[in-house]
């Protein structure tokens, strides 16, 4: 995750002389053919030829020559012009390269910048992530329960296979981000005098509703701001009668928390 690249960018020329534009060129000077550098390029032979011939138009002098006799009998090779073109965009890309590479130099000088964005970098299914800084680890001879502290104050609680806590060197004062899917979270909107045996217990405001076609998304804004997300049936909410501005508390067990740190 340290590695991650933090920026990236998409260079094109013209608004409209991108990547594909210069593999297709880069096909055709590798293969002299037009028909199979469009595929190789991503292009239909007809999608090809439009964009050539607008380039070439807006060139003033064509790109393209056909090629006679020798191996193959012939075909389709990059005029001078194409050859110009293609060795500018690969300077270009060099230059571009280079400028991204400053930019994220001084980026991982920011701390708190580079940190949000490799948190959010990272790419999961579960619906409910939150950052946060280890807080306790509790190892035992076979589970360990690790606290982690978010920034509004709340606690979240992870149990794991001891072995787990170990691979990824959970300690005090490791920033830490956790996971939950959002079908892990169940909504509780009156205890009824009962206490339940969950470690994870936050009490909020629902301030959205997401239906779907069989269940729907509630969202529970907890103090401070941070969203918990749950998916409850369709059923469900129309039994609880769920909506805007109702408290709620979102429950979830310490098994159901994944822990992400970085490497």
């Amino acid at each position: 995750m340290a590695d991650a690249t933090l920026l990236s960018g998409d260079l094109k020329l013209a608004g409209r002389l991108d990547a594909r534009f210069f593999a297709l060129l880069e096909a055709i000077d590798g293969t002299g053919s037009i028909n199979r550098a469009a595929r190789t390029a991503g292009y239909s032979y007809k999608g090809a030829w439009m964009l050539l011939e607008t380039a070439a138009n807006l060139a003033s002098e064509p790109l393209l020559e056909s090629a006679t006799g020798g191996k193959g009998g012939g075909g389709t090779r990059l005029t001078a012009a194409a050859h110009d073109l293609l060795a500018g965009w690969r300077t270009l890309q060099s230059r571009h390269r280079a400028f991204l590479h400053e930019q994220e130099a001084w980026l991982i000088q920011q701390p708190a910048l580079a940190g949000l964005l490799r948190r959010i970098s990272m790419k999961t299914t579960a619906r409910n992530q939150f950052a946060g800084t280890v807080s306790a680890v509790d190892a035992g001879p076979v589970t360990t329960q690790v606290t982690v502290t978010l920034a509004a104050g709340q606690e979240i609680v992870a149990t794991m296979t001891s072995a787990a806590a170990q691979r990824l060197n959970l300690a005090a004062g490791k920033e830490a981000i956790a996971l939950i899917k959002s079908s892990a979270v169940v909504l509780v909107v009156d205890f009824a005098g009962y206490a339940l045996s969950a470690r994870n217990q936050f009490a909020g405001t629902i301030s959205r509703v997401e239906r779907g076609a069989v269940s729907s998304l509630v969202v529970l804004t907890l103090p401070g701001g941070a969203h918990v997300t749950a998916s409850v049936t369709n059923d469900a909410v129309e039994a609880l009668g769920l909506g805007v501005g109702q408290a709620a508390t979102a429950v979830f067990k310490a098994y159901s928390v994944m822990l992400a740190v970085a490497t």
